[in-house]
């Protein structure tokens, strides 16, 4: 048995070059697939490589174990389906698991938010890297709105549910689009790996860390005025 003890003072994060993800990327894209073909005969999903790994800006810290991850929103069709978020998360983490080992992976990990995917350097006890696959249903609400809920797991209660993103979630690729349109792309570079240098707490993802980036930006710079 092998235990993982995290380093997470003193980052030194980087950013990953695309050349480097890309094979990596093509390998996760052969799991999901894998394990849409595990589901299909109880519900079907899509999925997006969201976050930073949408905008080349996957980060590495050359000083700890952690490795670099990947971020990943799998679409569940829910309407065509009769599964309530428990049954829809654990079905999807145990295909995960029927098909991750021949990749080098280790059991899926289920966590508040994500399900989570590594391959472990046993011998220097590091993580490589690792994928986290958030479960997600978009829809409109009464206002016409289109909104997102993503099954959360309350790990103290073992209950799962349906749960409302945070604000900063939303129009993200409209945010970036207008953030580019201004110029301000390279604050955006700059501050988010400020946050991942800073960022001691090992339960907040990259997906959350690069969702407060793009909106402190926004706030800075008169998007929302």
């Amino acid at each position: 048995m092998h235990n993982f003890k995290y380093v997470t003072k003193m980052h030194n994060f980087k950013y990953v070059t695309k050349m480097h993800l890309s094979p990596v990327k093509k390998e996760l894209i052969q799991i999901i697939n894998a394990v849409q073909n595990q589901v299909r005969k109880d519900f079907t999903f899509q999925y997006e490589f969201v976050g930073s790994v949408k905008r080349n800006m996957v980060t590495y810290d050359v000083g700890t174990n952690i490795g670099y991850d990947f971020d990943v929103n799998i679409l569940v069709n829910v309407d065509k389906c009769n599964f309530q978020a428990k049954k829809i998360k654990t079905k999807i983490r145990l295909a995960f698991n029927k098909v991750v080992h021949c990749y080098g992976y280790d059991d899926a990990e289920d966590s508040t938010r994500v399900i989570t995917i590594k391959v472990k350097d046993r011998k220097n006890s590091k993580v490589v890297h690792s994928c986290d696959f958030a479960i997600v249903n978009d829809y409109t609400d009464d206002d016409g709105n289109e909104r997102q809920k993503y099954i959360h797991f309350n790990k103290k209660q073992n209950s799962y549910s349906w749960n409302e993103q945070p604000q900063g979630f939303y129009l993200l690729d409209e945010k970036v689009e207008w953030i580019k349109d201004c110029g301000y792309w390279q604050d955006v570079r700059e501050l988010y790996l400020d946050k991942k240098n800073h960022n001691n707490s090992l339960h907040k993802h990259s997906r959350s860390i690069y969702a407060e980036t793009i909106q402190e930006i926004c706030q800075k710079y008169g998007y929302f005025d």
